[in-house]
């Protein structure tokens, strides 16, 4: 099976009711435990890369990777996306190197940090649509913009930043209809990367999960029933991960993330796409460290890159369950990006 339009996946899930893990990759472990933890669950699911992702693989060995994996895994339906595109370009880069899925992030101007205009945003975005659809390939837009930084990409802003960049209901339904977008990225309080809260209680000084508003994302969802919402910035950073980081040398104080259980009142209410990163990454680099510390002997890569493939498979399957992404693989027949072509014509 040749890697799919996001589309269909995202299409699937919604008459599913479910939604679909799309998990950042970087090198071939981490592609080799997503397609594993995809086969054991018998999961749809989205691989993605972010424009530093593509400068630190060189682009080729990423091609070539995702060609293995779908020729190994034939049986699985597979998006392969640009995360966080800034500019058509870029874009255009990336669906040349065979990506089904595009995401142009129009809510920041092309340095990836400073916030666009409204109109800048729907004028970007609706360029790639109108590069992109003819080519049957998927795009993803942003409204609002997150917290936090990732691979260079983020405005950076506070937490009252923040909520002055959230989406609002009513924009989103304009934007959409003047975009023509297959998937709308909302600000609802999340951030990428493990520091997702400043929040503490004030009595135990214990972290509390970021305020997200959720009420965002249903409110959009009454309004636009049909639209694939997709939430940024989606890692839970679970604590256990993290602990294992500090036992074995560690700094990661003060870590949260998104609660489970509010990503599946998302799912509930049209979101789709659910975007994770910190939490393989947060799994990968305790294994690396364990055995660091635990054999320090050891010298071999392998050594130390079979444990984190490991530990990363366990992240991408606990999420595809979480999802509701799990038993979904073989639900549908998988259409191809000439197939997309006539869907959108």
């Amino acid at each position: 099976m040749p890697l799919v339009p996001m589309r269909q996946i995202l299409d699937e899930a919604a008459k599913g009711g479910y939604g679909v893990g799309a998990f950042n990759v970087n090198n071939m472990e981490q592609i080799q435990a997503i397609m594993q933890a995809a086969n054991d669950t018998n999961s749809p699911v989205i691989i993605q890369a972010s424009r530093g992702a593509l400068k630190y693989s060189k682009m080729i060995y990423l091609k070539k990777l995702m060609e293995a994996a779908v020729e190994e895994f034939p049986h699985i339906p597979v998006a392969m996306h640009l995360d966080h595109g800034n500019s058509l370009d870029t874009c255009k880069q990336a669906i040349a190197l065979g990506f089904t899925s595009v995401m142009m992030d129009g809510s920041l101007s092309e340095d990836g940090k400073t916030p666009n205009t409204y109109e800048q945003n729907v004028d970007i975005t609706r360029q790639v649509v109108e590069y992109a659809h003819p080519l049957g390939v998927t795009v993803e837009g942003e409204l609002g913009c997150l917290g936090g930084i990732e691979d260079g990409h983020g405005a950076g802003l506070s937490a009252d930043e923040v909520d002055a960049h959230l989406t609002d209901p009513e924009q989103a339904e304009d934007f959409v209809a003047k975009t023509g977008l297959d998937a709308l990225a909302v600000a609802i309080g999340t951030s990428h990367g493990a520091y997702k809260s400043g929040r503490k209680d004030p009595e135990t000084g214990e972290m509390l999960p970021p305020k997200l508003a959720m009420e965002r994302i249903h409110e959009i969802h009454k309004r636009m029933p049909n639209c694939h919402m997709v939430m940024h910035g989606s890692s839970s950073v679970p604590k256990e991960l993290v602990d294992i980081i500090n036992q074995y040398g560690g700094n990661m104080p003060d870590t949260f993330g998104i609660p489970i259980e509010q990503i599946q009142d998302g799912i509930k209410h049209g979101v789709r796409k659910v975007n994770v990163d910190t939490d393989s990454r947060l799994a990968i680099t305790g294994a690396i460290r364990k055995v660091f510390v635990e054999k320090p002997e050891k010298f071999d890569p392998r050594d130390y890159l079979k444990p984190a493939r490991e530990a990363a498979y366990q992240v991408y399957v606990d999420r595809m369950k979480a999802f509701g992404q799990a038993g979904h693989a073989g639900d549908y027949e998988a259409i191809t990006l000439e197939d997309a072509k006539a869907y959108y014509k």
